[in-house]
């Protein structure tokens, strides 16, 4: 078997490099020693994070790995993640320190509160779900928009040892119901709805629809549906189920005796995608996951409490609004903003003008986000005073270079550097990162694994790429934020994640990934988007890079398409900037010429298709599965988890206006 069977080819190369900031170096929360520290002795290293949290009783062992790939943290330890982000810092006097600036979508619907002020919110909805019923162990759905309510109903749920599972409030009452029915949800928390571009969109009735389909295909009774009055829109009532949030929240008591719970306790179940159709639950326990998710929060973005204020754009119902908008941000005593609505209403500045009216310090997002920023060029967000930024953070699938530069210099000014992370819903918190006042910023590239964690890239038979040469990622040794298995199916859990690796103890994250020539990682992408063309494994996300460092591209997705002559041909689906116009006649064969100069004759696009939209779901990717639908003029697939359905009626109106070319 030749070394292009075994591993994915190293197209691209990036000689930019951004040495971190003098002044954040020096008052860096981690320092270059961390990483030998933590290779010396992981499980003592990791007995140091979890010692900045509040623990009611000690652990007895670190981590118990005497049955993999089942563990367990902090064995014997007691711990209340609820406490740990608010209680905690009232008793030691931070009570008055803002926890979350709200901001709704309707210009002036806004709302700050205190750490003291939440504990209360959060007391009165824990003392509320119990006269609901809700026990320690009962599961709680929570279906809702970016509220403080979602927040507060997360933290409730924590506090009473009733793991939660959210599910995004744009999933339909089908998806919806089927999550509902896998974690045996007790409860439902909604609102009436919630605002998304200048108008009301409602979500009760997608509850009122799931509870019915769970009732009667698969005879599962939801008890009681909690709900929050957000927009005042009607919605249909039934007395015996549906209970108003205001009345059963609002008239609770403020006084509630925490509870502490074993460090494996289950925290939440968070629900993706699965290549069988049916989604996996993932289950985060309490102790390790709120170690690793308020660590990483800590180092990778040099957090400063008392002084940042800190923004992740992400929805609550992804796991990155699990780890760094709720459990991360307020185990640190942080200061930050939510942000109920979109990026562009009710204008295209809203994100940059926040950023200004609160002084935000950190800001995270996805690079979906910054790439149609991009389309839009940089004098929107010029018209912005952002200097308040000191570090700039990306999430949820690999940045493309030209937009981490664009990122960096327009809104942050060339002086705050990126943070390009790597991780996954199951593993609960970053594993993969630079670290601001340590690392020189490679764009693109996710640098290595931080203190703590063990990652490496490796070949189908499991032996280590040499630098430059790249392959599959693997973690190879656990970290306490790990998923503990796939909720009710320990066996997919092992089939899923270790069963490649599995003489070798390893988890297998489903991503390749390569090493450059210094040994620093460049995550590729899923490696169900790797294309073998002519007996080479090439990456989408490195052919999506060289188109999008085009100056008329702002972004592209690249999918391999049946050949009869090469196996799979690259076809390339581009989105123009703005002022590149229609691009006119010869953009086609000028972004193919383009992509043979900066990677070679391997990846030169057989098929370069100018289209309007791309295909994403809510959290930001890029569905490549029904882009190879109209690749190869299949009928395209379930479109349900686009967060525009649209979209692909869009894309094949325009192809059959003519605007596919070879």
């Amino acid at each position: 078997m030749s070394s292009t069977d075994e591993t994915l080819s190293n197209l691209s190369k990036e000689e930019r490099r951004f040495d971190p900031p003098e002044a954040l170096a020096a008052g860096a929360n981690l320092k270059a020693e961390a990483y030998e520290r933590a290779e010396r002795d992981r499980e003592a290293f990791w007995a140091e994070q979890a010692e900045r949290l509040h623990w009611d009783q000690k652990w007895e062992r670190v981590l118990d790995w005497d049955d993999p790939p089942f563990a367990k943290w902090f064995v014997g330890g007691t711990i209340n993640a609820a406490y740990n982000c608010l209680d905690r810092h009232v008793d030691e006097g931070r009570g008055d320190r803002t926890a979350i600036h709200w901001v709704g979508e309707p210009e002036g619907d806004t709302r700050s509160v205190t750490y003291a002020e939440l504990r209360d919110e959060v007391s009165q909805a824990a003392n509320a779900l119990v006269e609901l019923g809700v026990q320690k162990g009962d599961r709680v759905a929570i279906y809702m928009p970016m509220l403080l309510e979602t927040v507060v109903a997360m933290l409730a749920c924590a506090r009473i040892g009733a793991p939660h599972t959210v599910v995004f409030g744009g999933f339909s009452s089908d998806a919806l119901a089927t999550r509902i029915v896998d974690c045996g949800a007790k409860v439902v928390i909604t609102s009436d709805g919630g605002y998304r571009r200048g108008n009301p969109s409602a979500l009760k009735p997608a509850v009122d629809e799931a509870r019915a389909k769970a009732s009667e295909r698969d005879g599962f009774e939801v008890e009681k549906v909690l709900v929050v009055r957000r927009t005042g829109q009607e919605v249909e009532w039934d007395d015996a189920v549906d209970v108003w949030w205001h009345d059963a929240v609002g008239g609770a008591s403020t006084e509630h005796q925490v509870e502490f719970f074993d460090s494996e306790h289950p925290l939440y179940v968070m629900y993706t995608s699965g290549t069988t159709g049916k989604p996996k639950g993932i289950l985060h326990t309490t102790g390790g996951y709120l170690t690793g998710a308020a660590y990483t929060h800590w180092a990778v973005f040099d957090l400063k409490p008392e002084t940042d204020v800190y923004w992740c754009t992400a929805d609550v119902g992804w796991v990155t609004g699990h780890s760094y908008l709720v459990y991360g941000p307020l185990a640190n005593g942080a200061t930050q903003v939510l942000y109920e609505g979109t990026p562009d209403s009710p204008e295209k500045g809203r994100w940059w003008k926040i950023i200004e009216e609160y002084g935000v310090t950190i800001f995270y997002t996805a690079p979906t986000a910054i790439r149609s920023f991009m389309k839009q060029g940089r004098e929107i967000p010029d018209r912005y005073d952002m200097s308040s930024l000191r570090v700039l953070g990306s999430v949820g699938e690999p940045i493309n270079p030209e937009a981490y530069v664009w990122y960096r210099s327009v809104i942050g000014g060339d002086r705050a550097p990126v943070v390009d992370t790597w991780w996954q819903t199951e593993t609960g918190a970053i594993m993969i990162s630079p670290l601001p006042g340590v690392t020189a910023g490679k764009p693109g590239s996710a640098m290595i694994p931080i203190p703590g964690v063990s990652a490496d890239v490796v070949t189908e038979e499991g032996e280590s790429v040499p630098n430059g040469s790249g392959g599959y990622l693997v973690l190879t040794a656990p970290w306490p934020s790990m998923l503990r298995t796939i909720w009710g199916d320990d066996e997919r859990f092992k089939d899923t994640y270790w069963s490649k690796y599995a003489q070798q103890g390893w988890y297998f994250a489903g991503d390749g990934a390569k090493k450059d020539d210094d040994g620093d990682l460049w995550v590729l992408g899923r490696v169900d988007d790797v294309m073998n063309v002519s007996g080479h494994r090439l990456s989408t996300t490195e052919i999506e890079s060289a188109l999008v460092s085009h100056p008329k591209v702002a972004e592209a997705a690249v999918v391999g398409a049946k050949d009869e002559d090469t196996g799979q041909a690259v076809c390339a689906f581009v989105i123009l900037r703005d002022e590149a116009g229609d691009g006119g006649d010869d953009i086609v064969q000028e972004l193919r010429t383009h992509v043979r100069k900066e990677i070679g004759p391997i990846a030169t696009p057989r098929q370069i298709m100018i289209v309007p939209e791309l295909p994403k779901t809510r959290s930001g990717k890029i569905m490549r599965r029904l882009l190879r639908d109209v690749a190869e003029n299949r009928e395209v697939g379930d479109v349900t988890t686009l967060a525009d359905s649209s979209v692909m009626n869009l894309i094949q109106d325009g192809l059959k206006g003519g605007k596919a070319e070879d």
